[in-house]
């Protein structure tokens, strides 16, 4: 077996991309999206058909310019995420708004209308994620929308902190970040680099997991946003890894099979933190004091609202 292949038998492989053939070519089990790689699909000639369904359904729902605008951007994330299941057998994870990051009911109301949308074409509960920032409103949005049913994966996700309440609260999955947690401390702390096991990024998602399997906690454990296959083959034995192309290209290259890094044995025996809850003062504490994880989420949430803004831009020229 090749990388990619072994890596498959241990972790559920996931693509990372709003390319749809690309998703095809590699026939993940599950897929990921966000406005970032939904903006860099949407300027491909290939899907402009998309954005146009998209339009009249907005002129279809709303009345001014603002709601068509709304209503048509939530339904281009839809018809993306319906393309994409069309060639992979589990779920699709589509990102509600990043700029009702601190809104728990905008948020709850926003994915419950995008999860209806999915229904309306034919595609359950069962195959979507609904993606949140793993801000304190979007914990408590998360565990409201999962408890009628609707499971989310929590993304941005840079502190243990952040971890613990989404178990707390029965978050179906989480997306602990790899790469932007290494970017920081390789800033931080000027260095080029660090051996696989030293990755910072790698460690936080291996404390992450330790906990969470000790502790019997149902919630799955993703790794996202990687900037080597060092940090993926680290990571080997996670629930699931999600992955861009690029990535999934090199290990499909990899002539050596993938070794398990990450086991229920192995939790047992690394996991150092006693089980506990947080409650709000605490968590918003705990992150605080985290300087790369404060900087890093405010970082996210606003590059994902200006990738956001880019392409609604593209859908207004559209509308007018």
């Amino acid at each position: 077996m090749n990388g990619l292949e072994s890596l498959q038998t241990l972790t559920t492989v996931v693509a990372d991309t709003g390319d749809i053939e690309a998703v095809a070519a590699y026939k993940p089990q599950d897929a990921t999206t966000n406005p970032s790689l939904i903006l860099a699909a949407a300027s491909d000639e290939r899907y402009q058909h998309l954005i146009d369904d998209a339009v009249e359904y907005g002129k279809q729902h709303g009345s001014e310019q603002h709601e068509q605008l709304e209503w048509a951007m939530d339904r281009l994330f839809v018809l993306f995420g319906c393309e994409i299941l069309k060639v992979i057998e589990g779920r699709v994870s589509t990102e509600v708004d990043a700029r009702l990051s601190f809104d728990t009911e905008a948020t709850v109301a926003r994915a419950r209308r995008i999860v209806d949308m999915y229904e309306a074409e034919g595609f359950g509960k069962d195959r979507v994620l609904i993606k949140v920032a793993s801000t304190w409103e979007g914990l408590q949005a998360g565990k409201e929308l999962e408890q009628d049913g609707i499971h989310c994966n929590m993304t941005l996700m840079f502190s243990f902190a952040q971890a613990q309440v989404a178990a707390q609260n029965q978050i179906t999955l989480i997306s602990p970040f790899v790469g932007r947690i290494l970017d920081w401390y390789k800033k931080a702390e000027g260095v080029d680099g660090y051996l696989p096991d030293a990755d910072p990024g790698v460690r936080s998602v291996r404390r992450i997991y330790a906990y969470y399997k000790k502790y019997g906690i149902s919630t799955q454990v993703m790794g996202a946003s990687f900037r080597n296959i060092d940090e993926i083959k680290a990571l080997a034995g996670c629930d699931l890894l999600t992955i861009a192309p690029k990535f999934l290209d090199a290990l499909e290259q990899c002539k050596k099979e993938l070794k398990p890094k990450l086991s229920q044995e192995w939790a047992e025996k690394n996991c150092q933190d006693p089980a506990e809850e947080l409650d709000e003062a605490t968590f918003r504490w705990r992150f605080n004091e985290n300087a790369m994880a404060t900087e890093k989420l405010s970082e996210g949430i606003r590059a994902f609202a200006a990738d956001t803004k880019k392409l609604e831009a593209l859908v207004l020229q559209k509308l007018n």
